[in-house]
């Protein structure tokens, strides 16, 4: 998928079992990475699976002395911290009108609360007096939902809206405080990974499309590339952003998305 080398290099992602995460985890192991797959679920299959010199840690995102714990054991099991891909995330569809205050915390606690948490343990692992101290790369997962409106999706669209700002003020901060930590994010546009077709599934059962066909061919007529995302285009985004092709890009935010959310 890629042929930047990231040999030598040491990366944690969250929501690394499945999806999106798993993709990323295994492009970031093909470049030369070892890579610990983070995950509140069991993520040890997906770390078996991309060979010798990788692990798997559980972490909930919204904890912080789990978060603690992930990066102690990603330092003294793999050797240090150079990339950190917050990309853990839950998307629960509702028209505004009828939303659940408890499905709006779910949400705020892993797309907001999460990712907040993974740039402060990150910084603290990777600024010169870290752990891991050579300062070093986070890539936030954001969405094109923070830059489109589209229906179903409003509190989801607001965490992600969230993600961008959150990444531009930690990449200020990494620079004014010289971490040495480059801080981006990724709008991966809709992918048919479970979360997606979930999506499509369900902005169809609330009544604003036909059918999940339809909710997926409204996608694509937005989307001047034509077609759906691949988990292998997000995943290369994060291994490019990861690498030194990119060391001068901080505070950025990069569409991945065929051009619908521009």
């Amino acid at each position: 998928m890629t042929t930047i080398d990231l040999t030598g290099r040491v990366a944690l992602v969250t929501g690394g079992a499945q999806g999106l995460g798993a993709g990323m985890a295994e492009a970031l192991a093909a470049a030369g990475a070892r890579v610990m797959v983070a995950d509140v679920q069991d993520a040890s299959g997906t770390a078996a699976a991309l060979g010798e010199g990788h692990s798997s840690v559980v972490l909930d995102v919204a904890d912080d002395a789990a978060w603690e714990k992930a990066i102690a054991a990603t330092v003294e099991q793999l050797g240090g911290l150079d990339i950190l891909v917050n990309n853990a995330g839950i998307e629960i569809t509702s028209l505004l009108s009828d939303v659940s205050a408890d499905d709006v915390q779910k949400m705020l606690n892993v797309n907001i609360l999460g990712t907040t948490l993974g740039i402060k343990n990150g910084f603290r692992a990777m600024r010169p007096d870290g752990p891991a101290g050579k300062g070093g790369v986070i890539i936030n997962i954001a969405s094109v939902a923070a830059t489109i409106a589209f229906p179903g999706i409003g509190v989801y669209s607001a965490t992600k809206s969230a993600v961008d700002r959150l990444t531009r003020v930690a990449a200020m901060e990494s620079g004014a405080l010289g971490f040495g930590v480059r801080v981006n994010c990724v709008y991966p546009g809709l992918v048919p990974t479970a979360m997606g077709a979930g999506l499509a599934n369900d902005v169809a059962e609330i009544g604003l499309f036909e059918s999940p066909d339809a909710a997926v061919a409204a996608v694509v007529a937005q989307t001047p590339g034509g077609r759906l995302g691949t988990v292998e285009d997000m995943a290369d985004a994060v291994v490019f952003l990861a690498s030194d092709a990119a060391k001068f890009i901080t505070g950025a935010g990069l569409p991945v998305d065929g051009g619908m959310g521009m």
